[in-house]
């Protein structure tokens, strides 16, 4: 990836407040781009806030389901890029209220992709799906090619983007690509409830972390950093990608009982002393609706975009805990 080639360029992300569209943000303004990012909520506590970005980009007020307003923006700043990242993120409360996040999450992606359509300046465009798009499977790991089966609400939606966005590029020659990334994790999560900060905040205070499953689910996670890469390297290529998608993971899948007590050993690695916390299991039994395993193939990414999870786990872990540490108080 060439670090000059986003100088001067510019670019919209959606999603930006969020975990990963910050670290897209930051790595594009990092590489010299200009970067206009969409804010749906003035919310107190955001990652664009966090990594001290909103001075160096520009943040325009407003939401995907506003298809006016999503036009005036692209012809307005003259966006080359655009990097789709906003959703409605969080698996628990799109099954408990699947309304707002189908709105946000499908509606909010055929109106973007109309509106890049239309206008001229926009050049490359990539909208992330998600490894869960795939639901359940017997055979592992997920290839580009094994039917969306998702059925769970959030699924479900990621499903509807993920087929959208490539409709755009079969039917209209839009120029966007399709990322289903593995579970992602690093510093700047303020999803707490997520496995990994959830955990790491845990043993901070120096409280058992809880396990929400039976702790035998096996998952996949790869490092934000990688993810932010794999985004602008698609982007890059774009023109020999388009309508396609491409998995994006660390080919180390991991139990959840077996990540939580890494976490704890590294945790306690770092600050000098053994681990002594016990991870509280809440379930003594699987969930029904819960996916055994998933994992996914990036053998393609890597092949045609020359893309690969440079971040072990432990690597990660360690930077992750780390920053938790030092930003536990405004935590």
């Amino acid at each position: 990836m060439s670090n000059s080639y986003w100088q001067n360029k510019t670019a919209f992300v959606t999603g930006a407040t969020g975990f990963i569209g910050a670290h897209v943000t930051k790595m594009l303004v990092e590489q010299g781009a200009r970067v206009v990012c969409l804010q749906r909520d003035a919310v107190r506590a955001n990652s664009l806030d966090l990594f001290d970005l909103r001075r160096r980009v520009t943040v325009i007020q407003g939401q995907l389901e506003d298809y006016a307003l999503l036009e005036r923006l692209l012809n307005e700043y003259e966006i080359e890029a655009v990097f789709h990242l906003a959703a409605q993120a969080i698996v628990g409360a799109a099954n408990r209220s699947p309304l707002s996040t189908f709105e946000a999450n499908i509606r909010g992606t055929y109106f973007l992709m109309e509106a890049c359509r239309v206008t001229s300046t926009v050049k490359r465009v990539v909208v992330a799906s998600s490894d869960k798009a795939y639901g359940s499977h017997d055979q592992l790991p997920y290839e580009e090619d094994y039917a969306l089966n998702g059925l769970f609400p959030y699924d479900a939606s990621k499903v509807c983007t993920d087929v959208i966005a490539r409709s755009y590029a079969h039917t209209y020659q839009t120029p966007v690509a399709v990322t289903r990334f593995a579970n992602i994790y690093g510093p700047g999560d303020l999803n707490l409830s997520r496995i990994i900060p959830g955990t790491i905040l845990s043993i901070l205070k120096n409280e058992a972390p809880i396990i929400r499953s039976d702790g035998t689910p096996v998952r996949e996670f790869v490092y934000v950093e990688d993810v932010a890469r794999g985004y602008l390297q698609l982007a890059e290529q774009i023109e020999s990608c388009k309508g396609e998608a491409f998995n994006f993971g660390a080919s180390e899948p991991i139990q959840m009982l077996a990540l939580v007590s890494r976490i704890i050993e590294i945790a306690g690695e770092l600050a000098g002393k053994s681990a002594t916390l016990q991870p509280r299991v809440l379930l003594q039994q699987k969930i029904e609706r819960e996916i055994d395993a998933q994992y996914l193939s990036a053998a393609k990414a890597e092949a045609r975009l020359d893309w690969r999870a440079e971040i072990s786990l432990d690597e990660g872990l360690r930077r992750t805990i780390d920053w938790y540490a030092q930003h536990l108080a405004a935590l």
